[in-house]
């Protein structure tokens, strides 16, 4: 845990227990293989083992070790989009999920860790053989009952804790010793601190352990129970169920370990109180959970709602359930995957399973329908109200997509098209697009579907994934279908929805009669029926039509007016993507001070929101106004941190962008040749993605009439296609930092610094603006960094003389490269010094003063 920044683990809700030499074993295994699969039975400790080997591997992944939970994925794409979360990728429009997530880890030294890998081993091996041919310098870390092999990796069965050893000819070990023993004390302990074992007890406790087959979640919650029971109660009582005749296989078969841990869950079940065999097993349904989820989903005349926290206190206490952290100051529970299944079966066994799945269907409806009244709601409220419900939905996203599954399996179309018509939002907005499109497209293929009564949103819904991911001829068929069954249903809100959308497809397809058309309906019937917010989207699309056909004045009014509206509902998101549409049509029109103004503000807003897509898209475009404005520096300020977040979040089509604009910047300055790398770089890049490409060297390529220095620069233009993404833009932070340095000022000689300094002493202060600076006066580098410099310039600057580069520097304070990269130019600006090697000089000249 030493570096939270570079990752997502969970905390443990416990400590780590005894484990010592496989912990050992496996990070020296983890160095030599780029793939290590832990395999074993349920319950035997897989999860908290990778988990806590990946905790002691920061230092050795520079870029960070991150989890995917892949428990209820169930296909290729699903195991993608939970890896693309993880590592904090954005899918990029138009473009394969799987693509995306390669090109972002190319050249990223990171561990994967995919949990739970069971149900769909085929897709991580097909998922992982891809990272790992693409990806040198990533590795991979899977858990998974039984051994799932990649290429060149290796397969660690995790064994079951064992008792302490025997040696020849001295006395009997201490069963303290064991690390079994040792786990069921620390959670006997954690249940009741003053629990204690005697010599005795301590026997029992032994062979309590050797029952349960030294699985770890089976001595967990046994542990948990012996403050109750006792050791011995519970070393007689777990002795007899093993032995009934229910338990057993067969006469005189053992039970095997992989058998064990529900056997011993069926033990500790039957001895808890009745309330608390309901509730357990009705949490089964979820994901994940809170206090006032529980007691909507599971309270009933047989049990309370005012008994459910004492319950689930309880259950937390006997090691049945964990805590996973707080939302909004709700503490957040889920139940180790082993015991849900467990769970499950029981509730099935009680003919419940249907019910309770309803019940929590009917509950996430209402939340997820909520998120999109509050988001598309021309009421004023405080974005914190209307944010709520998107941040809602996050925290339920797990429990969300098993219902849509279970839906699917049932056949059962309406309510699970129900809930992707409002989570449709919510995929949108969080570029979740392929997953969303997924889910629709299953659930409307379904028979029920031709009748269901949210076909017509539905068909609207998959509209808006078609257009976000850029495919036109989809978005337009879906949303005439959605729009004609809208409004023979008679469901104004939504036929306003899509005609908003088939207008905006318009723009974006470039076919103004059709975008006008349906833009002047939508804005009539929104302004007939109050729907502020829909009226504002309109009033947005009608500015982006008439800035395309060259009307700036009339698109601005429009931007405007729209703006008015969302900023009286206080509605931010619409806000930010407003103003960045605005700010766009201004730069288009040259008009920089508004569309530096509108970009700055979106940036405030997208970085309020976290949406580090579109903040990547602001940054770029204040700093091509800034190159604009003849504001050098400051241009390469934000271009390079733009392309920095739009590279680590794998959108490569900005990061494209961003590198022409750097390379115009760069061209001006003087740095022709790495301008045309870095054009030639970004235009390979924008070939890969299928979109438009110039002709060599462009966007330089009218700038240079000489055939031979523009046959230099096409030479230097298709040596950049050669070059990497990754590599382009280590190049680029390197000419953002380069651009930068003040020129060298040119030498005098030695004469005329003498004859100056005589003219000084000859007539001092005259013809200045102060006293003339004495002959021999020190210069700023003989006082101390500590006296010049900002704490974290001096940090830097003390990095800086260890030998440290940008990205290591980084990666040690926790910050990007090009904020690195600034804070060296700023030092060498303020001093005056044009290199690294001046820096690490001043800082060792002093470092026995400080």
């Amino acid at each position: 845990m030493t570096a939270p920044a570079r990752h997502n683990l969970p905390r443990p809700g416990t400590g780590f227990v005894g484990r010592e030499r496989d912990l050992s074993d496996l990070l020296r295994l983890l160095g030599s293989s780029r793939s290590v699969t832990l395999c074993g039975a349920d319950g035997i400790g897989k999860t908290r083992l990778a988990l806590r080997v990946a905790e002691q591997s920061t230092a050795s992944f520079p870029d960070g070790v991150w989890m995917a939970d892949l428990a209820d994925a169930r296909s290729t794409l699903e195991v993608y989009a939970r890896v693309a979360h993880a590592v904090r990728v954005v899918e990029e429009p138009g473009q394969p999920l799987s693509a995306t997530v390669t090109e972002a880890l190319r050249h990223r030294r990171l561990l994967l860790v995919l949990d739970s890998c069971d149900h769909v081993a085929n897709e991580v091996v097909g998922v992982g053989e891809a990272l790992l041919a693409s990806c040198p310098n990533v590795s991979v870390l899977l858990t998974s009952e039984e051994p799932i092999r990649l290429s060149g990796g290796t397969v660690w069965r995790v064994p079951a804790m064992a008792p302490p050893l025997a040696a020849r000819n001295a006395p009997p070990p201490d069963p303290a010793d064991g690390e079994a023993v040792r786990l069921f004390l620390d959670r006997a302990r954690t249940r009741d601190p003053r629990f204690s074992a005697s010599p005795e007890e301590l026997e029992d406790v032994a062979v309590v352990c050797d029952l349960a087959g030294g699985v770890p979640l089976a001595i967990e919650v046994l542990g948990a129970s012996a403050p109750e029971a006792g050791p011995d109660g519970l070393a007689r009582g777990l002795r007899s169920h093993l032995a009934s005749p229910a338990a057993r296989p067969g006469p005189g078969q053992a039970v095997s370990r992989s058998e064990v841990l529900p056997l011993v869950l069926d033990f500790v079940y039957e001895s808890l109180p009745e309330p608390e065999r309901l509730l357990l097993r009705r949490l089964s349904v979820f994901r994940g959970w809170d206090l006032e989820l529980a007691e909507q989903v599971c309270s009933d005349e047989l049990l309370p709602e005012s008994a459910i926290l004492d319950l689930l206190t309880s259950l937390l206490d006997r090691s049945l359930i964990t805590v996973t952290g707080e939302f909004e100051g709700r503490v957040r529970y889920r139940l180790p995957e082993a015991v849900r299944r467990f769970a499950l079966e029981r509730l099935a066994g009680a003919g419940e399973a249907e019910v309770f799945q309803e019940r929590l269907m009917a509950r996430m409806l209402r939340l997820v329908e909520d998120l999109g009244r509050r988001l598309e709601s021309s009421r004023g409220m405080p974005w914190s109200e209307r944010d709520s419900g998107r941040q809602r939905v996050i925290a339920e996203y797990d429990t969300l997509r098993s219902l849509l599954r279970w839906s699917y399996q049932r056949g059962a179309a309406e309510p699970g098209l129900r809930l992707c018509v409002s989570l449709t939002a919510h995929w949108v907005s969080h570029h979740n697009y392929s997953e969303g499109a997924h889910w629709l497209d299953r659930l409307l293929a379904l028979d029920e579907a031709a009748k269901a009564p949210s076909r017509a949103r539905a068909l609207v819904g998959r509209a808006q994934l078609a257009r976000v991911r850029r495919d036109h001829d989809l978005a337009l068929s879906m949303g005439e279908e959605g729009l004609r069954l809208c409004r023979d249903a008679g469901d104004d809100v939504f036929v306003r929805t899509a005609l908003n959308l088939l207008a905006l497809v318009g723009v974006r397809s470039r076919t103004p009669d059709r975008a006008a058309v349906r833009v002047e309906e939508a804005l009539r019937l929104c302004r007939d029926a109050g729907d502020v917010w829909g009226e504002a989207i309109a009033l947005g699309t009608r500015a982006a039509l008439v800035a395309q056909q060259g009307d700036y004045p009339s698109s601005d009014q429009h931007y405007t007016t729209a703006l008015a509206l969302l900023r009286g509902m206080d509605h931010r998101w619409g806000v930010a993507v407003t103003l960045m549409g605005q700010a766009r049509a201004a730069e288009a029109n040259d008009d920089l001070m508004t569309a530096d103004r509108c970009y700055r503000e979106a940036l405030d807003t997208q970085r309020v929101i976290g949406s580090v897509a579109e903040e990547a898209r602001c940054l770029a475009g204040i700093g091509r106004v800034a190159h604009a404005l003849g504001s050098t520096e400051q241009a390469y300020d934000y271009l390079s941190e733009g392309l920095v977040l739009s590279h680590s979040t794998g959108q490569r089509a900005e990061a494209a962008r961003s590198l022409v604009a750097i390379a115009r910047v760069a061209f001006g300055s003087g740095l022709r040749e790495e301008a045309c790398l870095l054009a030639g770089a970004a235009t390979e890049v924008r070939s890969r993605l299928g979109l438009v490409t110039h002709e060599a060297p462009w966007p330089f390529v009218k700038v240079e009439r000489v055939r031979r220095r523009r046959r230099r620069l096409v030479d230097w233009w298709e040596r950049g296609r050669a070059m990497s993404l990754s590599d382009a833009v280590d190049l680029a932070e390197q000419v953002t930092v380069d651009g930068r340095r003040p020129p060298a000022r040119p030498r005098r000689r030695e004469a005329d610094r003498t004859a100056e300094d005589g003219r000084a002493r000859r007539a001092p202060g005259k013809g200045a603006a102060g006293p003339a600076v004495p002959a021999g006066s020190a210069p700023a580098e003989s006082e101390p960094p500590s006296s010049r410099l900002t704490q974290r310039e001096l940090e830097i600057a003390r990095l800086v003389s260890r030998g440290k580069s940008n990205p290591e520097i980084a990666r040690t304070l926790f910050i990007t490269p090009s904020t690195a990269a600034r804070h060296v130019a700023n030092i060498n600006r303020k001093m005056g010094f044009h290199s690294r090697t001046q820096i690490a000089a001043w800082v060792e000249r002093h470092r026995g003063s400080e």
